[in-house]
């Protein structure tokens, strides 16, 4: 491969290729499968960016005329798997309330196509103000961009620095496959601590690789707002209600205080969430106004043409994007009126429906595209919680419903209810889709940044990924259904409970649609949530002007708030790992060379990205894998843990071993980092 200037605007090479797009396919419709079982199983997905960078690069390799571009290609392109296939998140619910029985081909891969190119559409105007006018992070989309970098070095220098991502990816992958696949590691270890009679607070551990590898990529002021959401949860919020409540003698006091998290601090969180991205998308609104000018001014204006831009600022065209977005709402129209065919409604009152259908729906999708694009800048793809959105999108779409339904007399019958709620959770899903690939989108534009990348190029294989991605989820969601069943929805009546999918988001979902349609949701937690979430943004602001370093995020500490502790710690470790052995090797610099500060802690610290990229790497493609097996094992009849060597009474020693092994994991990370040669 030879060298080139990736960043030069005369650069001619192989970029959006046709082989690169069939990889990219096949890579999309492994991982959109993988993903949508993990997703029901466990409730969480996987970035899908980084793996399909590595196998890319490995197959691609064998080709004379292969790139870093075209490489970035693919890995664009199959990242849509990762993300779209969060439409599991809202969807189920269909099954769940009984008004579907199976998924609808057709209405399930429309839902997930239009609402993911739509994603990519609303993307396009915030990529100068979201990725290359600002300074968030992007942590996946700079790993996978080192990955890419060291891939195609031919340098000594890139040899080391592939060593690096190997090993991590090693380790990690191994670190997964005995905690995940053999059972000998725990993946967590919650500490419940007594704080007086009835009242407990944990100590959470967790520990994940790849989410350690990602704390330490984001940087320390989310990783301490997250702690301090955290904090604030178990020794505020659970405590308080828990002394309040009137707990039953014998009781699991540990499950208690997770069930009054899940069931109110949650939605409080869900509430701080929704109060951040709005004062996100104030504070970015003239950037986004700014770019969207800019973006339609490049290419309408005669005088400045895409001819005379630089290659790396060439979005798709306004007459491009404006075609792409008539065919979606087309599409839209087509999948809301067969929808709306089962609600027995008037023509009149269906063109309403699918009138404000959409509109919420693409209003709406715009504005979770800018708070998750945010998100996903700040604390990575994996981890933003996009089922915070969906919570909003629920509640959202749920009260525009409820409006239309007193309107049109719906609620007179039991039917028109269970219609009403399941039109609610149709319009989640387009939302959840647009908020799945915008929270992944504008990481892939940070890539193609970094490494050189033509704009409209990587939107163009997003909209193809998209389109691959949705044709994927249909079948295998059928298939998963009538393999397993959801809870509330068993496709046989012979089928054992224990067995289904707990789908634990759609869940969420179809209770809080539910709720608003019995009139049973419990508005208070919500708004508790925003109160606070208020309160931070004012801390947040006041902390900003009052010194030169200090911040407190107020979507990461909402996130501390809302998402399981044991998935919070890695991310905070990393952070905090990552800041003192930053301020360590930047003193120690000032000793042994003073002059090159800076060149010599970016020397030693590209190590600990690449240790830290290979971690995402190597957890990411083990759970592909141990995915795999699953799936053959079960629907051969087998186990759903069929690797698994030791019994329940082996779980308080896998869980000291995870700790050890974690404990490990973090001195290995620092000695490579602080290990490392310093330039001369």
């Amino acid at each position: 491969m030879k060298n080139h200037d990736f960043m030069s605007h005369e650069l001619k090479l192989p970029e959006l290729t046709l082989r690169g797009v069939i990889l990219g396919l096949f890579i999309t419709i492994v991982f959109t499968a993988s993903n949508v079982y993990l997703g029901l199983k466990v409730g969480l997905t996987f970035s899908s960016a980084i793996p399909a960078a590595i196998i890319s690069m490995a197959i691609l390799r064998m080709c004379k005329d292969s790139n870093i571009l075209e490489n970035n290609l693919v890995q664009t392109q199959a990242s849509a798997a990762g993300t779209l296939s969060a439409v599991i998140f809202v969807i189920p619910g269909l099954l769940m309330i009984g008004y579907w029985q199976g998924f609808q081909f057709w209405q399930t891969l429309m839902i997930c196509a239009c609402g993911g190119c739509l994603g990519v559409l609303f993307t396009i105007p915030l990529r100068r103000a979201m990725v290359v006018n600002t300074d968030l992070p992007y942590p996946e989309g700079r790993a996978a961009a080192e990955i890419l970098k060291v891939g195609s070095a031919s340098e000594k220098k890139g040899v080391t620095g592939m060593k690096d991502i190997v090993s991590g990816g090693v380790v990690a992958a191994l670190i997964n496959l005995f905690s995940s696949g053999f059972g000998y590691l725990s993946a967590e270890m919650m500490n419940w601590i007594h704080l007086g009679k009835n009242v407990v607070t944990c100590l959470p551990l967790g520990f994940s690789p790849a989410l350690l590898g990602a704390g330490y990529l984001i940087g320390l002021a989310s990783g301490l707002a997250i702690l301090f959401g955290l904090v604030v949860t178990w020794l505020g919020f659970v405590p308080y209600f828990m002394s309040i409540s009137d707990i039953p003698v014998g009781v699991d006091i540990g499950e208690v205080a997770t069930s009054i998290w899940s069931s109110k601090i949650r939605f409080m969180g869900a509430g701080t969430i929704g109060i951040a991205a709005i004062w996100t998308l104030i504070t970015l609104l003239k950037p986004i106004l700014d770019g969207i000018k800019m973006s339609i001014k490049a290419v309408s204006d005669n005088s400045v043409s895409n001819d005379n831009l630089h290659r790396m600022d060439t979005d798709m065209t306004p007459k491009s994007i404006g075609i792409v977005f008539v065919l979606i709402i087309i599409g839209l129209i087509g999948v809301f009126y067969s929808f709306l065919a089962g609600g027995n409604l008037s023509t009149g009152m269906t063109l309403l429906y699918i009138v404000v259908g959409i509109i919420v729906a693409v209003g709406m999708g715009f504005f979770v595209a800018a708070a998750c694009g945010y998100m996903a800048g700040l604390i990575g793809t994996s981890s933003s919680p996009i089922s915070g959105i969906g919570i909003l999108g629920i509640i959202v779409s749920s009260l525009v419903v409820l409006a239309l339904g007193n309107l049109a007399g719906l609620f007179s019958s039991e039917y028109g209810t269970l219609f009403a709620t399941a039109f609610a959770i149709f319009i989640t899903s387009v939302i959840t889709s647009i908020a799945a690939i915008s929270n992944d989108n504008l990481q892939d534009l940070k890539t193609g940044l970094l490494v050189g990348a033509t704009p409209w190029k990587q939107q163009v294989a997003l909209l193809i990924g998209c389109i691959a991605g949705a044709i994927a989820i249909a079948p295998v969601l059928n298939l998963l259904y009538e393999a397993y069943g959801f809870p509330g929805a068993m496709p046989r009546p012979d089928m054992d409970p224990n067995q289904v999918l707990s789908a634990p988001q759609a869940t969420l979902m179809a209770t809080i649609a539910k709720g608003i349609f019995n009139n049973s949701m419990d508005w208070s937690y919500i708004l508790y949530g925003v109160i606070f979430g208020i309160i931070i943004i004012i801390i947040d602001v006041l902390l900003k002007k009052s010194t030169k370093n200090l911040s407190l995020p107020p979507l990461a500490v909402g996130m501390g708030i809302y998402l399981p502790p044991t998935l919070q710690m890695p991310l905070v470790v990393g952070a905090v790992l990552s800041y003192v052995v930053n301020r360590y090797l930047r003193k120690r610099a000032e000793v042994r060379s003073p002059q090159n500060v800076a060149d010599d802690v970016d020397t030693c610290n590209r190590r600990g990205i690449l240790f830290a990229s290979g971690m995402i790497v190597g957890e990411s493609l083990m759970g592909v894998l141990l995915a795999g097996v699953i799936v053959v094992s079960v629907t051969s009849g087998g186990s759903e843990a069929p690797l698994r060597m030791v019994g329940d009474s082996f779980g308080d020693t896998a869980q000291w071993l995870g700790l050890l092994v974690n404990i490990l994991l973090i001195i290995e990370f620092a000695r490579r980092v602080i290990t490392a040669k310093l330039n001369k």
